[in-house]
């Protein structure tokens, strides 16, 4: 039995710096993707970190599914919908599926959405801080669960000792009447090395728990740094999917990068004749989450 990826959806235009916004489009671009109603969303889980205005309650993930139109119909006979907030920074997503997965299983739930996303908490675009290293988008995740091997395998995680590699904070000290605004990122002297000893080290438990073959297996992975993936592929063996240099992702995604590098590589039949993708996130800890995805139809 596994849990597999129905369907995608991405937002990254600049007509908006809201990531309610381009988190809601991209979960109502799945659902139209895949042919499904709102009604037929049993969980919306939601890992974007950096949020509008710095938002602390109600849930974010509430925000995106009232923008989605999930489960606003409350009638007795109406079908139920749950969301809830999962932010563990560039791992969420894969935590998600970790959480989905077990949902799906269960049969607690037919479909479980995942959203991701960050903005700068000033919703100013391209005029935000040039210190803030994260690009404003949306994706979502559609999982379903199915019979057979196909789909994503057991999510290993790995944090390594010592102080963290990347802080996301408010400064109290200096914020004065500015704090639904303001957001420092502070990132550690040599963090892209220990992000990556992270990386290798949760997706080397991945490759060798799921007995794949590395020639028919390709890497996505976050991009904490430009030349993160191929870094990251160079030690393992494998094939990075390669660059679209005609694609509209640019920069780090952070929490939505795993699904917008998924939904272009699918949408533009960039992923070949590959029967794996190894789905690697790595970031601020240092930490690293690592899963093994069987493409339906392609999986021995």
């Amino acid at each position: 039995m596994g849990v597999v990826i129905t369907a995608t959806g991405a937002s990254h235009n600049t007509d908006t710096a809201s990531v309610v916004e381009h988190s809601s489009r991209a979960a109502r671009a799945a659902l139209a993707t895949a042919k499904v109603g709102p009604e037929e969303v049993g969980v919306l889980i939601n890992t974007g970190t950096y949020r509008d205005s710095n938002t602390v309650e109600p849930a974010v993930a509430a925000l995106i599914q009232k923008a989605a139109g999930i489960g606003l119909d409350y009638g007795e006979t109406d079908p139920r919908s749950f969301s809830f907030d999962l932010m563990n920074g560039a791992c969420g997503v894969l935590n998600a599926v970790q959480v989905a997965s077990g949902l799906l299983e269960a049969g607690t739930t037919a479909r479980v959405l995942i959203v991701s996303g960050d903005t700068h908490p000033s919703m100013t675009g391209s005029s935000a801080p040039q210190d803030f290293p994260y690009t404003t988008s949306g994706g979502a995740m559609l999982l379903e669960h199915v019979d057979g091997p196909e789909g994503f395998g057991p999510v290993h995680v790995d944090l390594l000792d010592g102080d963290p590699a990347v802080e996301g904070f408010v400064d109290s000290s200096t914020m004065g009447v500015t704090g639904r605004s303001a957001m420092t990122v502070a990132r550690d002297d040599g963090f892209e090395v220990r992000v990556l000893d992270a990386a290798i080290s949760a997706a080397s438990a991945a490759l060798g728990a799921a007995e794949i073959d590395p020639a028919t297996t390709v890497l996505i992975s976050s991009r904490p740094t430009p030349d993160f993936q191929a870094a990251l592929a160079a030690k393992l063996g494998i094939r990075a999917l390669d660059d679209d240099p005609e694609g509209p992702l640019g920069g780090d995604m952070h929490t939505a990068a795993l699904t917008l590098a998924y939904h272009h590589a699918a949408t533009a039949d960039r992923i070949g004749d590959a029967t794996s993708v190894l789905f690697v996130a790595a970031g601020s800890g240092p930490s690293a989450a690592a899963a093994v995805y069987r493409i339906p139809g392609r999986a021995a």
